[in-house]
């Protein structure tokens, strides 16, 4: 409430029509520009292999969330979304995506987790991270805190008022950050591999309810004819890439550099290998290391001041602590 949430921190320092954009488009299905993007399916399949003969597991998934890790911590304007109409950047860097669980009886039912990254993680950092979710939640007795608020919900009269009033929390920026962290629509990126089910890419929408801006769909690989070296025609297979997000954000021109840094990390995934030079934060906001609360952290550096304060008090001639 009074621009304060959670999950994230109020954006102060925007163009004006950006800021207004909101009310032109209240809700995200007014504001969702969607594109198609091809991945060179025999180059990353290439690296995949060679990743694994040094005992890295890398999958295309990885690569795609990893270029979007890397694009935000270079350029951490696309990790904002909208709320009551009030643009925020968020306090954590994080991605949901679905997963296949199998279940006892040989039955398979999809599963939603939302995991969370270090700006610094190189490609590796970040396939290890979903590898662990991945084999948590695909067993069959898998029981997330996703699908345990899910299975809180099965009656109708319980789901529509637990839905109403979640939604007025959240508009108010009043929900727990407990129920922030198991839901998966408050997340940055919402990705979907439909080629595991036999599915070309599709534009998905972006949910209203949460905090989503971007939506990434993984289709099925196709077969293309190109030109090749000396005009000659090539058969060549690319890997289908739906994209759908929230124009609100960030002004278009900002939203052209972020599509293109995205594109070539994906690209060239090499260039992952290594951590970022420079991790850059939104009006200087820090993300939360994974698995810590923002709240300790600023409890612990309160404590830490403190204690050196008191401890002056008592030696008038301690030097002052440095960083």
């Amino acid at each position: 409430m009074f621009g304060k949430r959670a999950d994230g921190w109020l954006v102060k320092d925007i163009d004006p029509i950006v800021s207004m954009s909101p009310y032109f488009m209240p809700m995200r299905c007014d504001a969702q520009v969607m594109l198609e993007h091809e991945l060179d399916y025999e180059s990353l399949a290439r690296y995949i292999v060679r990743k694994g003969e040094e005992g890295y597991k890398i999958s295309f998934m990885d690569i795609i969330i990893a270029a979007y890790v890397r694009t935000i911590a270079e350029i951490p304007m696309l990790n904002r979304f909208i709320a009551n109409k009030r643009i925020y950047t968020r306090n954590e860097l994080c991605v949901s995506f679905v997963v296949l669980q199998n279940l006892p009886d040989g039955t398979q039912e999809e599963n939603t987790v939302k995991v969370k990254y270090d700006p610094h993680d190189t490609i590796f950092d970040v396939a290890a991270r979903n590898q662990k979710e991945i084999k948590g939640a695909s067993v069959g007795q898998a029981n997330n805190n996703t699908l345990k608020i899910v299975k809180l919900l099965k009656s109708p009269i319980v789901a529509n008022f637990a839905v109403g009033l979640a939604r007025l929390l959240d508009r108010y920026g009043l929900i727990p950050k407990v129920l922030l962290d198991a839901s998966p629509f408050h997340t940055g990126m919402f990705f979907t591999n439909v080629a595991s089910i036999g599915l070309p890419a599709v534009k998905h929408h972006i949910y209203n309810f949460g905090t989503t801006s971007l939506f990434v769909s993984m289709g099925s690989n196709v077969r293309r004819l190109e030109m090749g070296k000396g005009g000659k025609i090539k058969r060549s297979r690319k890997i289908p890439l739906g994209i759908v997000a929230d124009e609100r954000i960030c002004p278009g021109l900002a939203y052209s550099k972020v599509l293109a840094h995205f594109f070539e990390c994906m690209k060239e995934p090499e260039r992952l290998e290594l951590p970022p030079e420079q991790v850059r934060f939104d009006e200087g906001h820090t993300y939360a290391a994974p698995g810590v609360k923002i709240k300790k952290r600023r409890f612990r550096r309160f404590l830490r001041l403190v204690k050196l304060r008191s401890s002056k008090s008592d030696n008038d001639d301690i030097s002052p602590m440095v960083g």
